[in-house]
């Protein structure tokens, strides 16, 4: 069985482990599809994501737990210019239904205000975490995959993953809107 650097196993390593590599898997199909999407309908798109989304989420869940102390944590990959085409090819598609009342309860218990949120700056804020993930992948420095993993597994939970399943939910009510007594079908969205 193949070695890595530091003399273990392939499979005795967290950062090769099964599902390190499905993450991966869906996360380079979800980049993809948010790096393309201006080529795509916007009832194509919404739909893909709707299906690649629960799987980023649930991939992100089962990663598992490394340590870090930070010595090599990579780089930001994603450059200001990446973000905002991904942002903006978003927004191209959903236009008018791209911003939404954000309700979120805890937040509604501390305060009168709300606020309008946006699925395309949703999406662009879960696409640079796992992006700069992929990219450290991408390039074999065994170090910094640790490094990686464990950064990826932290803004999940402290961040991306709640704005995953708010902007999931937001895309579920695009497909199924409810519209003049009857729910929509996806052409007419």
């Amino acid at each position: 069985m193949p070695k890595t650097s530091t003399g273990k196993s392939l499979s005795e390593q967290p950062i090769y482990n099964h599902d390190v590599l499905e993450f991966a898997q869906v996360a380079i199909q979800f980049c993809g599809q948010l790096e393309q999407a201006q080529g795509q309908s916007r009832s194509e798109f919404v739909a893909t994501l709707l299906k690649l989304m629960p799987l980023l989420y649930l991939k992100a869940q089962l990663l598992p737990k490394v340590e870090s102390n930070g010595s090599f944590l990579p780089d930001d990959q994603v450059t200001e210019q990446d973000y905002e085409f991904v942002r903006q090819n978003v927004y191209s598609l959903l236009a008018s239904d791209d911003e939404y009342l954000d309700v979120s309860y805890d937040e509604m218990m501390q305060t009168d205000e709300t606020r309008l949120k946006s699925i395309s700056e949703n999406l662009a804020d879960i696409y640079q975490p796992v992006r700069n993930f992929l990219a450290t992948y991408q390039q074999g420095i065994e170090d910094c995959m640790y490094d990686a993993l464990w950064q990826v597994q932290d803004q999940f939970e402290l961040f991306w993953g709640e704005e995953l399943v708010d902007s999931l939910r937001r895309l579920h009510r695009l497909k199924y809107a409810v519209k003049d007594g009857g729910v929509s079908a996806e052409e007419d969205y």
